[in-house]
């Protein structure tokens, strides 16, 4: 498997995407490649696990290393684990969903998919990296076009949501570049992952540099008090926007305060654990009761997206084994919900021209597949067993039960019960949505969804239950890379 066909192709796409004639050609060129993605992330699947099974117990696999800048010992390594190959098809999945909600773009057609396919390129690129140099240039790759997606095609205070995403987004930046050039130089001089990670860093200096990486990443995973930009920037993005921001931005700062901060670092993750945990569990309370305040859809879904977050960082700041492994499973599992969530909310309002709950009413009436859709997603949010929500959020409750001090229970606990208020703002937000008679009687003209937003959904669906009906093969492909973690950190 060569994974720099995973940079290829999103940017032969994009650079195809810039040549062509028309709207059609952008658009079918554009999911051309998102299906090749698709296909790539199965076949690396598939031979990552043909591998294992071939008792190959290498780390890394798959591994390519070319010389970018030898003075400076910065090289193109690229190798995948379970961890990585798990993010390559979340993105893969909703860069594809993103391409089809968004067939009816008429404004700026060429550049806007340009602007997606980049935002692919760069997520593909940071999980396959293993120099800090690198994945830390295609993070930031991602930056632009998000700033680009809200202010031109976004609605409402647009300018204002982009300008706040871009300053938090480059200040988490700014953090973690001086955390990897603080390991390049107490690390040999090295921005390699491997290199680093068997390099003797004293617990005094970690705890200097583990702070600067974890809130770094932490803003892009919307880590409390860091999270601001998330509500203002999901609120004011297009649909696709919304997806990529929520369903993959997110989750390069999940990986990265996973990969680098806590696997590099393990007296520091020891250290700060607690602060963790304490930061994790009010961003659970605090998103929750905050989604039961709002009126919007887009603002309750991207509140809850908040509270969903907190999750996988209390599972990460847990550091059992488990737990870890359901961080990573609550990553996957939040971007292909709240992916879906976006997307189903870019349809009601393509129609209704409103996002307010009070607004609305009685779609099921006339748009039943979108409905059908906004309750599965809503179940899935809720925490309903039988879809990815469930399956992640109680490997995480049950990782950190194995923790069995007061502090610990204590947290696991308030956690817990977030999942009470989460279910009476989903049920409460659908049924008014959905339910009852229709409020406006232009309502009854509505069109249900099209063949590509029916496409987009049912994909997203699939890999939904895909994991809530047979979690096991997420969670065996995920366990032995959060086996290594958690060892070097000494969790159980």
């Amino acid at each position: 498997m060569n994974l720099a066909l995973l940079i290829i192709t999103p940017l032969l796409t994009a650079l195809l995407v810039l040549f062509s004639r028309n709207k059609q050609q952008v658009k079918w060129i554009s999911l051309a490649g998102s299906v090749v993605q698709l296909a790539l992330a199965f076949i690396l699947l598939g031979a990552y696990e043909q591998e294992r099974a071939d008792l190959n117990t290498a780390q890394m696999l798959f591994e390519q290393n070319y010389q970018l800048f030898a003075s400076l010992n910065i090289n193109l390594h690229f190798g995948v684990d379970g961890i990585s190959v798990a993010m390559i098809l979340l993105t893969a999945f909703v860069s594809i969903a993103g391409v089809l909600v968004s067939w009816n773009i008429e404004k700026m057609t060429k550049e806007f998919y340009f602007l997606l396919l980049l935002l692919g390129l760069g997520a593909y690129g940071f999980f396959i990296s293993l120099d800090l140099f690198v994945l830390f240039f295609f993070l930031e790759i991602s930056v632009i076009p998000k700033y680009l997606l809200i202010g031109i095609w976004g609605t409402g205070r647009k300018e204002y949501s982009a300008n706040k995403l871009a300053l938090m987004l480059m200040g988490g930046s700014a953090l973690i570049l001086v955390g990897i050039l603080g390991l390049y130089f107490v690390g040999g001089h090295s921005f390699d992952l491997i290199e680093l990670s068997k390099a003797s860093i004293t617990p005094d200096i970690q705890k200097i540099i583990f702070p600067l990486l974890f809130a770094g990443f932490g803003v892009f995973t919307a880590l409390f008090p860091l999270h601001t930009w998330v509500p203002d920037g999901h609120s004011s993005a297009p649909t696709a926007g919304s997806m990529f921001l929520a369903g993959i931005s997110m989750k390069l700062g999940g990986y990265g305060c996973l990969r680098v901060a806590v696997y590099l670092l393990p007296a520091g993750a020891r250290d700060y654990a607690n602060i963790i945990i304490i930061l994790s569990a009010i961003a659970i309370l605090y998103g929750a009761f905050a989604t039961m305040m709002q009126k919007d859809l887009k603002y309750i879904n991207a509140y809850s997206s908040v509270s969903h977050v907190g999750f996988s960082l209390l599972g990460i700041g847990m550091l059992t084994q488990t737990a870890v492994t359901g961080a990573v499973m609550q990553m996957v599992s939040h971007g292909l919900m709240t992916a879906l969530f976006f997307a189903v909310i870019g349809m009601i309002y393509d129609r209704t021209h409103t996002r307010m709950v009070a607004e609305l009413g009685g779609l099921m009436k006339v748009l039943p597949f979108i409905s059908t859709v906004l309750f599965i997603v809503g179940l899935c949010s809720l925490g309903l067993p039988g879809f990815s929500g469930f399956v992640a959020e109680m490997t995480i409750l049950m990782g950190s039960w194995q923790n069995n001090d007061i502090f610990h229970r204590v947290a696991t606990i308030a956690a817990a019960m977030s999942i009470v208020v989460t279910a009476v703002y989903i049920l409460r937000a659908v049924a008014r949505t959905m339910m009852g008679p229709i409020k406006n009687e232009q309502f009854l003209q509505l069109k249900d969804a099209a063949w590509n937003e029916k496409l987009a959904a049912i994909l997203l669906v699939a890999a939904i239950l895909a994991i809530g009906l047979v979690p096991g093969w997420l969670n065996d492909l995920l366990r032995p890379a959060a086996e290594i973690i958690t060892e070097r950190i000494g969790g159980k």
